[in-house]
């Protein structure tokens, strides 16, 4: 672990700001590839377990199919919306692939967006909410949090407000996941990017989960994240401390950025239990 730039209640300088570590008073955490590990495996294997439920209600449907369309749609996805600053939407996919498969409507050239409405004729709001639900719970049963991730909250909420501040395309599987592991009592907010209507880096991210924290001052709150310009860059231009996990899984499918140097975290994690370390616990 390599602690950036001092340990205690020395003072860290960002731009116009000088604050102490001893003054936090918020920490936010990102949930995948911080909290929660997503390795491509195990992130294949929660899309196979959708299709499975999918194709035991509707026999009709080719699992090996749904595979691939998923697979194609999840990509088109991440190139339309990412670039825009705009969550990616499962039930919107989860429409194409049905419009794909059982509509053997053709996916449209890169450049082109879907005709969602066209493609909605082909399944009904009940089996896509059964999907989404499906994928929801695989992957709250189906990966694990990083180790030592439940006691460390535990302790670390004794003294700071603790918050979730997550770019992911289901806000109630973060919101599951967080009450099957236990970790909601130690939280004061779950603020996820399909609720705000943004991703970060975007600033409405880190001002919603400052107003969910009770407003204390950005030069106040730490958050914690792996991906370089959606957290650390994202954090930093609020007026944040950073913290920077720089180790992920090296299969993460996952977006992701590295490091171009445009910021400075206050700390560089080699895991995100090494937290309490670096603020002096």
């Amino acid at each position: 672990m390599r602690l950036l730039p001092v340990q205690g209640n020395l003072p860290v300088e960002r731009g116009h700001l000088t604050v102490t570590h001893g003054q936090i008073e918020a920490i936010t955490f990102d949930f995948g590839n911080t909290l929660v590990p997503v390795d491509r495996a195990a992130l294949r294997r929660v899309v196979e377990l959708t299709g499975d439920a999918v194709c035991i209600r509707a026999p009709e449907l080719d699992r090996g199919a749904f595979l691939d369309a998923w697979a194609e749609e999840r990509e088109r996805q991440f190139r339309e919306e990412v670039p825009q600053f705009r969550e990616v939407d499962l039930e919107q996919r989860l429409v194409r692939v049905f419009a794909r498969i059982r509509g053997g409507m053709a996916p449209p050239p890169p450049d082109e967006r879907w005709d969602q409405d066209r493609a909605a004729l082909h399944s009904d709001a009940a089996e896509v909410a059964a999907a989404v639900e499906a994928y929801s719970r695989a992957f709250v049963a189906g990966l694990p949090p990083a180790p030592g991730v439940g006691a460390m909250l535990g302790r670390l909420a004794a003294s700071w407000r603790l918050a979730i501040l997550s770019n992911w395309p289901l806000a109630a599987t973060v919101d599951h996941y967080a009450a099957a592991q236990g970790w909601l009592p130690h939280l004061r907010a779950v603020v996820v990017s399909q609720r705000v209507g943004t991703i970060k880096p975007h600033p409405a991210m880190f001002a919603a989960a400052r107003k969910a924290l009770g407003s204390p001052p950005g030069e106040r709150i730490l958050h914690v994240g792996d991906d370089w310009a959606a957290d650390m860059a994202g954090a930093a231009g609020a007026g944040w401390q950073t913290a920077w996990l720089k180790v992920r899984p090296l299969d993460s499918p996952l977006p992701s950025s590295e490091s171009d140097g445009s910021v400075e975290p206050d700390f560089i994690l080699d895991t995100v239990t090494d937290l309490e370390a670096a603020l002096g616990r």
